[in-house]
């Protein structure tokens, strides 16, 4: 039998939300972790009770990030004057300097490797999940994860430390 859904967003929850800010940022990660979560409980009743919910979600959440980064894409913002310097948003979780030199570090991955380091580091997905998440081969999620993390580590020394050598 299932668990209630409300225990799949208590267990999954945090892991997706950490996803979620990889992929897209500190500050837009929590919209794509909300059309997660709606997205999964109108498909929750049919989902097998074999199915690996944490890397359902995960998927979900890949597909709900790549829908932020589009409309962001699609949607510029007319202002009167340019900033001299961004405001941070307002709402929970800020990052602190210490998160935003290293989200700073993240951004800068290419795509793939920012979403198969935190698929494989953050989400704790098998390259054979990651695989069939991002669309290619075992070989190039692994490669995609390695390449990252050793980016990583060139740019952001001590960043990755924790689960590195699995």
């Amino acid at each position: 039998m299932k668990q209630p859904f409300e225990n799949v967003v208590a267990q999954h929850g945090a892991t997706v939300l950490r996803v979620c800010r990889v992929v897209l940022g500190p500050y837009d990660a929590d919209d794509a972790w909300s059309e997660t979560f709606l997205s999964a409980m109108r498909a929750y009743p049919d989902l097998p009770e074999t199915a690996n919910v944490e890397a359902w979600l995960v998927t979900i959440a890949h597909r709900k990030a790549i829908d932020v980064l589009r409309v962001a894409k699609r949607s510029p913002l007319p202002v009167d004057e340019v900033p001299e310097a961004p405001e941070a948003p307002t709402g929970r979780d800020i990052p602190d300097s210490e998160d935003s030199d290293l989200w700073a570090v993240v951004k800068e991955l290419p795509s793939k490797q920012r979403q198969a380091v935190a698929y494989r580091y953050v989400a704790g997905l098998t390259y054979a999940e990651i695989a069939e998440i991002l669309g290619g081969t075992v070989e190039a999620a692994r490669r995609a994860a390695a390449d990252g993390l050793k980016n990583l580590r060139k740019k952001y020394p001590g960043a990755i430390t924790k689960g590195a050598s699995s």
